[in-house]
């Protein structure tokens, strides 16, 4: 039964956001909201904001899911932490899009919001997990061992977590396919982890993300057709704080995490001022910083030698192997 409910929600969320992605391409060049490929010869204008039909898919995923619980198994047991959370990722993606939707007349990229404005927006979005009350304020801590935190939980630490979750994710960006390459490896592998241990909840969350990502990669890998955007990065920021707080998965979280850590680092050494996307030369991606490394798309860019396609997919094989973690850690 839970295969069989599991097929369901990947198919629904996989195709329905395949079917939206022409029609969304089509609306964002109509509406303007393209800016340029750096990363290609030429820089063609590419339409950006990838997050909303991944935002469709996923939606419809979860209604799937709660249509089999509400008409099927009569089972509405549970419900509560599904709608916190479709409300959490409707709110954020909406933050992300008004993010993409600022664009200079250059269209060399999405100007956005600014700094200050990003973390305070993006903390309207943890309002439903809160209001819920939602995960477990029991916490375990090295050398101190659990601590119940009390209201500290859904009304300090909650927030917080939504906010770095999102604002992480879009620090490794710039790429075709990599923002959604890399979610597809983390919220698989959440996914099947959370499964084994019958967390059902964020099993089913990554499962429906999953689908939606896998329909937007046909679209948005190398060369692509639409661009992620801050819509799609705030999106599985959020994802990841649902499943973290509402799957009670902050350990496994974290670790799936740490390139986006690595990424804060190195992106810090340049006071946040570096780029992490390149330059096309010779067929190959240049970066724009020379020799130095401030971000991990930098290892690859400094030498010249590798195509975009070669740079997301070793990403995503890094990706793969510190998420394999989360099942020995």
């Amino acid at each position: 039964m839970m295969i069989t409910n599991g097929l369901i929600i990947f198919l629904a969320s996989f195709l329905s956001t395949f079917g939206i992605m022409p029609y969304a391409i089509r609306y964002l060049r109509r509406s303007g909201l393209m800016v340029r490929d750096q990363n290609k010869k030429g820089r063609p204008l590419i339409p950006l904001s990838g997050g909303l039909p991944v935002m469709g898919g996923i939606f419809l995923g979860l209604m799937a899911y709660i249509f089999i619980r509400t008409f099927f198994s009569h089972d509405t047991f549970l419900l509560l932490p599904f709608f916190a959370s479709m409300t959490t990722i409707l709110l954020i993606t909406f933050v992300g899009f008004v993010d993409d939707s600022i664009i200079p007349k250059s269209k060399e990229s999405s100007a956005g919001l600014k700094q200050w404005q990003k973390p305070l927006l993006t903390l309207v979005a943890a309002i439903p997990l809160m209001a819920i009350n939602a995960g477990n304020s029991i916490m375990s801590f090295p050398f101190i061992g659990q601590v119940n935190l009390g209201l500290a939980y859904p009304l300090i630490l909650v927030p917080v977590i939504v906010v770095v979750a999102a604002n992480m994710v879009n620090l490794l960006a710039g790429m075709n396919g990599l923002e959604s390459g890399l979610g597809l490896v983390y919220t698989g592998m959440l996914g099947l982890f959370a499964a084994y241990h019958q967390n059902y909840f964020a099993a089913v969350l990554c499962l429906a993300t999953f689908g939606a990502l896998l329909a937007f990669f046909r679209f948005n890998f190398v060369p692509a057709k639409i661009l992620p955007g801050d819509s799609l990065t705030y999106l599985l920021g959020a994802v990841l704080a649902c499943v973290a707080v509402l799957g009670n998965m902050e350990k496994a979280v974290i670790i799936v995490s740490i390139p986006f850590a690595i990424e804060f680092f190195l992106k810090m050494r340049s006071r946040f001022k570096a780029r992490s996307f390149g330059y096309f030369k010779n067929g190959k991606i240049a970066s724009f910083h020379g020799k130095k490394v401030y971000s991990l798309v930098h290892l690859f860019t400094r030498t010249e030698r590798f195509t975009e396609k070669q740079i997301v997919i070793s990403l995503m094989i890094l990706e793969f192997l510190i998420s394999c973690l989360i099942w020995v850690v």
